[in-house]
């Protein structure tokens, strides 16, 4: 008897160090939103497939099947956005960044050299729940999920903050103190490149799209609806972020706020510049740059 008394005080010790060491385990608050291709919607031929079951939530999937060697994607409202579409066969995620309204999607196949043919067209009438969601998904350019470290990390950055703008502002402190400016590959990055966050986050160097990339998937998966946004920073091709807030609404070529009044401020530019006095000018006055996409 006294042994069985025995044996149950050591299985209720076990299990209350099994609770406590259950209790000191982190709990993440990130929301990681998988996009689906459910086939309740789809269009396409045989090699072609677009599935726009979830147009509602602003994006659709799509995927190739054929044998060409490479392959384009439009989509288009009143901006075209032009895509490559991978030949694996696997789905990719497409943003749908306009809203509600009548998009045109169209499909190229590479039949020599520099030479497209259209494969396939079709007009989508989109009724989006939330103009916003479009930017709490993953997609080509801000490739993420469940599994990816960088959005633990973003969620260890912001422990304890419940105000959004206080979340925007560790996480870009993080970009610029963290983030060296990859000088050597930005000039050799080749036209079609597409960032991995992961990889950015482990090497802590890269170029402005990845700094972008890098800051949005931390966003988005706290809840916070962010653009990347590519265009010209002066004569520049560049990337930058945006951010959307319940209280300000977007707030274009973010991050930065003084206590008075919000700053452009550029993650990219204001890593390399370090606090230079002409860097902190240029990149807090949003007349010189040009947006010309967003993802």
């Amino acid at each position: 008897m006294k042994k069985m008394k025995g044996l149950r005080s050591l299985i209720l010790i076990a299990f209350m160090i099994s609770c406590l060491a259950v209790s000191m385990i982190p709990a993440y608050a990130a929301t990681v939103r998988t996009p689906a291709a459910t086939g309740a919607l789809t269009y396409g031929t045989s090699t072609v497939h677009i599935d726009a079951s979830n147009s509602k939530d602003g994006y659709i999937m799509m995927k190739y099947t054929g044998k060409a060697p490479r392959i384009k994607v439009r989509i288009k409202q009143t901006v075209e956005y032009t895509y490559d579409l991978n030949t694996t066969g696997k789905f990719e995620t497409f943003p749908l960044t306009e809203g509600s309204g009548t998009y045109t999607i169209s499909v190229f196949e590479n039949v020599k050299d520099k030479m497209y043919s259209t494969t396939f067209t079709k007009q989508i009438r989109v009724t989006m729940k939330d103009p916003n969601s479009t930017f709490l998904y993953p997609n080509q350019f801000c490739n993420y999920n469940s599994s990816t470290k960088t959005v633990k990390t973003g969620d260890e950055l912001v422990a304890g903050i419940t105000d959004t703008i206080e979340k925007v502002e560790a996480i870009y402190k993080y970009a610029v103190d963290n983030i060296t400016y990859d000088y050597q590959k930005a000039k050799t990055v080749q036209s079609g490149y597409l960032p991995k966050v992961d990889d950015t986050l482990t090497t802590k160097k890269g170029i402005c799209f990845d700094y972008s990339a890098l800051m949005t998937t931390m966003l988005r998966t706290q809840n916070i609806p962010t653009k990347l946004v590519i265009g010209y920073a002066g004569s520049t091709y560049h990337a930058w972020i945006s951010v959307y807030t319940e209280e300000q609404g977007w707030i274009d070529n973010a991050i930065h706020f003084d206590g008075q009044s919000w700053k452009f401020m550029d993650p990219t530019f204001a890593s390399s510049g370090k606090g230079d006095k002409k860097i902190t000018e240029y990149i807090t006055n949003p007349s010189n740059y040009i947006a010309k996409f967003s993802y």
